[in-house]
């Protein structure tokens, strides 16, 4: 426990086959990917390892119906990662989401639970 105010927050996520297809992180990883061009360098840039990266895009890849993000092997012109219009259309319905979800804060519901938590 620490003596700050206490802190309320919504953290949505969106699930398939219990798994997470899309959250907070996932969406931070897709902006990442299509910022850096890679997965390695999306990883770097949002300070996660090559592996938890990679699991993550695999993971969304499977849960949508098709894949968010398309790979390309090293050693050519077009190596690296893309998000796909997909990628790009549920991203931007999840900032959407967020963005509706964060509105709560104003509503009496909200203050509420934060005067309640310890």
């Amino acid at each position: 426990m620490t003596d700050g105010p206490p802190e309320l927050k919504i953290k949505l996520q969106i699930y398939r086959d219990g798994q997470v297809a899309m959250g907070p992180g996932k969406a931070m990883l897709l902006e990442a990917i299509e910022e850096a061009g890679s997965i390695s360098g999306a990883a770097r840039a949002v300070g996660m390892s090559y592996r938890r990266a990679w699991m993550l895009v695999d993971t969304m890849n499977r849960c949508w119906a098709a894949p968010l993000v398309e790979t390309a092997p090293g050693g050519r012109a077009r190596a690296g990662a893309r998000v796909t219009p997909l990628g790009r259309e549920v991203l931007g319905h999840y900032r959407a989401l967020q963005k509706r979800a964060a509105g709560a804060r104003s509503i009496r519901a909200w203050a509420s639970l934060q005067d309640l938590l310890r």
